[in-house]
């Protein structure tokens, strides 16, 4: 197939787009550089295929509605998987309008691209921030999500009713995942383990927010990127048979859309987590114990079994492995 990623300069986009070439797949990768992070990491994470013989790089923004039509109307994709987004869940209290502008209208461009060029299946990344007020452990996609405390959430949210209009209005098959804390080599450097990896190497305070109390699905990037690829090649359907007058918030049952969690079902205490990248490192961390910070959720749990029924979807890997990977990767990148 030829797939339009969006994000391919990114964490997890960049691990998707290795992954489709390796297979066969043309990728046609979009990524505007944005210096939210280190643009050298983006620039070397995109050097490990940028001169692959099936691969082709648009660099430009989301929110330029011409230059999302230009690449839709030259490369003429058959699938999508738009990964692309201002990320953060705390830079939104400081620059509100970028998330906006890259979430929520850069996803309409890519819809309108879709819609117009017949792709046959959108996958598109949504968050368990949306998950937002909810309480009810472990979080499944038959929940109501509509108190996020976030501005991102919010966006991501928006991303999935958006979705499924386009999917209602124009048949188009649309996918969304909630990914749940992702992390593993070529890492973002504003998440938890970057932080913590080179505040413990620099000696200096790891901050440590709840005092410590948090429970995530900590989630290894090989095994979200299994998950993504799985999803990319099922494309969902409307049921025919639906009939109800209250449609699943996961299913639709009117349009030809899915939600699924992907996500690691075993959470793991942050506390544990701290003590695994120790070990790693060699170094005990000096810890700054603070209060839960605004729009945080004190745990997350993924219930995945919808999407291990559909795609046979596993996850497999451990924080042990997981940390101890990123760590090799940092020391090597970094020189420390």
């Amino acid at each position: 197939m030829k797939v339009l990623v969006t994000g391919t300069a990114g964490f997890i986009g960049s691990h998707v787009a290795r992954v489709l070439l390796a297979r066969g797949d043309e990728v046609v990768g979009f990524d505007n550089l944005s210096d939210y992070y280190d643009v050298g990491l983006k620039q070397a994470r995109l050097a490990r295929f940028r001169d692959h013989a099936g691969y082709t790089h648009v660099q430009a923004d989301l929110a330029d509605r011409a230059a999302v039509e230009e690449t839709f109307a030259r490369h003429r994709p058959d699938r999508v998987v738009h990964l692309a987004a201002q990320a953060g869940v705390r830079y939104a209290a400081q620059n509100p309008h970028v998330y906006v502008s890259s979430n929520v209208t850069g996803t309409l461009h890519v819809l309108e691209g879709c819609r117009h060029h017949q792709v046959e299946h959108l996958v598109f990344a949504s968050t368990s921030s949306v998950y937002g007020a909810n309480r009810a452990m472990p979080f499944n996609e038959h929940q109501p999500t509509e108190h996020p405390l976030t501005l991102y959430a919010a966006t991501k949210k928006a991303n999935e009713m958006m979705a499924h209009s386009y999917a209602h209005l124009y048949g188009l098959p649309c996918t969304g995942l909630r990914f749940f804390t992702v992390y593993g080599p070529w890492g973002r450097p504003d998440m938890a383990l970057f932080l913590f990896t080179k505040a413990i190497l620099a000696g200096e305070p790891v901050r440590v927010f709840n005092h410590g109390h948090h429970r995530r699905s900590f989630t290894y990037v090989d095994d979200i990127v299994e998950g993504v690829v799985r999803v990319l090649d099922r494309v969902p359907a409307a049921d025919p048979e639906w009939s109800g007058t209250a449609p699943d918030p996961g299913s639709s049952g009117v349009a030809p859309y899915r939600i699924y969690n992907i996500g690691n079902e075993e959470p793991v205490e942050l506390l544990r987590y701290i003590e695994v990248l120790e070990q790693c490192l060699g170094r005990r961390a000096v810890m700054e114990m603070l209060p839960l910070q605004a729009g945080d959720v004190p745990d997350t749990e993924a219930d995945v079994s919808a999407l291990v029924a559909d795609v046979g979807y596993r996850p497999s890997v451990g924080v042990e492995e997981g940390i101890a990977s990123f760590v090799r990767w940092y020391r090597e990148y970094y020189g420390v």
